[in-house]
């Protein structure tokens, strides 16, 4: 009889391993501490969503809506999306819920998977992780600056300290009209040179063309026209706190006046932020392959007037979990702080393994790290598992012991042993291998 095929997961989606999920669960909880700290709330949004929550608000022309989305219908008929990005669910909550009528702004913090169908490649896949922080309520440039500086702490906080901070503005769109129509004609005198999905997007929303990863249209963009001789009065005036936060707080940047995001809500602030190796002395900064991005975002103010027809400004970004923990392991700088557990538990037989059970609570609460495997019966297995894993005390519990409430304490250096009570165990432990 042949074989059967080993069912494997889904093209693009991965498993966290256990010895990788301690990483990601450092990353969660050290985003979750700074965030916490410089004022956001914890919020979690369904991983299904109305698909038109995306279409009305993401951009018919954008990669997430025209290739990228995984669409399902519910028995009852209702049109649902696994949800590719968390800033639109974050509004709809925001709406939802009545949060307007808190104090404003609504900082939120928040982190999940989501789920995009795209080309699989290094540190992208089609269900991945990422973690948000929005700021929905005000339009002040001090929270756009808030964003960029909470994230580029918590890198610095990750040993991510090779950061580069890219930025623009788009404008709003009473000012981007004016740049559109300049784009426009621009574009339409290279239109031979353009790949087939600028060609089509050239109709729809020239602005996407400009974050177009093809080699012939990078080239072209070089020499497009920019949005900042485009600005209006109050969206320059925007920019220039943005600047003046930053330069104040001295959180380093380099303006990408090319740099647009790829969804259509977007206004004013966009940013990027990428990891670089450090620079040669006078080496000049240029925005790095896109797959050095560590997190993205900008500035909505719009987003509300499209979902629910009432103007809330806001802004947020999120940053990809999957290259960052791609990024610490490469840099090793993830380092346990759990003790390895100096002792291990031992059981032969049946009414040991019962016992067993009991005396590992009794380690948890006490705090200290115990090495056990409650399915084992070999003696020597067990042992030379213990040697293995470089333990100090192996306690043997066998059918005698565990009738007795005694336990053999074996010195696995030594190798000499000693039988003492069970209730003495833990005073014992503490003790000799110096847990306090």
């Amino acid at each position: 009889m042949s074989a059967k095929e080993i069912i494997k997961a889904p093209k693009g989606m991965h498993d966290i391993l256990p010895e990788d999920w301690p990483i990601f669960q450092w990353v969660f909880n050290k985003a979750e501490e700074i965030a916490s700290f410089y004022g956001f709330l914890p919020i979690q949004t369904p991983h299904l969503e109305r698909s038109d929550l995306f279409t009305r608000t993401v951009g018919e022309s954008t990669d997430i809506i025209e290739k990228q989305m995984f669409a399902l219908k519910s028995r009852g008929s209702e049109q649902l999306v696994l949800r590719p990005e968390e800033t639109a669910p974050l509004m709809r909550a925001y709406l939802e819920h009545g949060l307007h009528i808190r104090p404003q702004p609504v900082m939120l913090f928040a982190k999940g998977s989501f789920f995009r169908y795209e080309q699989p490649q290094k540190g992208r896949f089609r269900e991945f992780h990422q973690v948000d922080l929005e700021v929905i309520g005000d339009e002040d440039a001090v929270n756009d600056v808030l964003v960029i500086k909470t994230f580029t702490v918590l890198l610095e906080e990750l040993g991510l300290k090779s950061t580069t901070v890219f930025l623009n503005t788009i404008g709003d769109p009473e000012c981007r009209s004016a740049y559109r129509k300049e784009l426009l004609a621009y574009y339409r005198k290279k239109i031979n040179y353009l790949c087939k999905d600028c060609r089509r997007r050239l109709k729809t929303n020239p602005l996407r063309l400009l974050d177009c990863k093809e080699p012939g249209c990078l080239e072209l963009k070089r020499s497009a026209p920019q949005m900042i001789d485009h600005l209006c009065p109050g969206c320059k005036k925007h920019f220039k706190e943005v600047l003046e936060y930053l330069d104040a707080n001295n959180t380093a940047y380099i303006i990408d006046h090319y740099l647009v995001r790829g969804l259509d809500y977007y206004s004013r602030t966009v940013f990027e932020i990428f990891f670089q190796e450090e620079k040669a002395a006078g080496e000049v900064e240029e925005p790095p392959n896109a797959s050095f991005s560590l997190l993205g975002g900008g500035r909505y103010d719009y987003l509300g007037d499209t979902l629910a027809g009432r103007h809330i400004p806001a802004v947020g970004a999120a940053m990809g979990v999957e290259r960052i923990v791609s990024l610490v392991k490469e840099k090793n700088l993830f380092v346990k702080k759990e003790k390895p557990p100096k002792a291990a538990l031992i059981q032969i037989g049946t009414a040991a393994k019962s016992r067993a059970i009991s005396l590992i609570e009794e380690f948890r609460q006490a705090k200290i790290p115990l090495l056990h495997s409650v399915s084992r019966e070999n003696l020597k297995n067990q042992l030379d598992l213990a040697n293995k894993m470089n333990i100090a005390y192996a306690l043997i519990l066998g059918h005698k012991e565990a009738l007795d409430n005694t336990i053999m304490v074996r010195d696995m250096n030594s190798g000499s042993q000693e039988l003492i009570l069970q209730e003495k165990l833990i005073d014992y432990i503490k003790k000799n291998c110096d847990y306090k």
